[in-house]
């Protein structure tokens, strides 16, 4: 396995009164820098989305990796988070925490390196999204 992050990863984080929280993610990591996106279920009550899509922008060093996930739109109260974590030494799993900044929210995270294609993932994502 390599230790460069780019791939697709599945990711779990806890919130606060919500409890486990799923989330897809594609990473692209160029010189240590990250890049992605992010598509998880809202979990607001009275979400007018299904589904929220967010963009991923921050670094690796070595085994620690931050970086900030903005919703688009952001809206229905989520804007921006921020993610620290380390990932572990054959790059398969990323664990740490979150926090939702200006406010007392965060919580942990988890990621594990998906064995799937990144195509077929991102088939299955469409077909999971109700028609419009």
């Amino acid at each position: 396995m390599t230790d460069n992050l780019t791939g697709v990863w599945d990711g779990t984080y806890v919130q606060p009164r919500v409890g486990m929280v799923t989330f897809l993610a594609t990473l692209i990591e160029t010189g240590g820098a990250l890049g992605g996106n992010v598509t998880e279920p809202c979990i607001t009550p009275g979400c007018p989305l299904s589904i929220h899509n967010a963009s991923i922008a921050g670094h690796r060093s070595g085994s620690a990796v931050s970086f900030v996930k903005r919703y688009e739109p952001p809206g229905y109260g989520y804007d921006k988070v921020t993610y620290e974590g380390v990932v572990n030494a054959d790059a398969t799993e990323i664990d740490g925490r979150w926090r939702l900044p200006g406010t007392g929210w965060s919580g942990t995270f988890l990621m594990v390196r998906s064995t799937k294609p990144a195509q077929s993932i991102a088939t299955e994502e469409r077909t999971k999204e109700p028609a419009r």
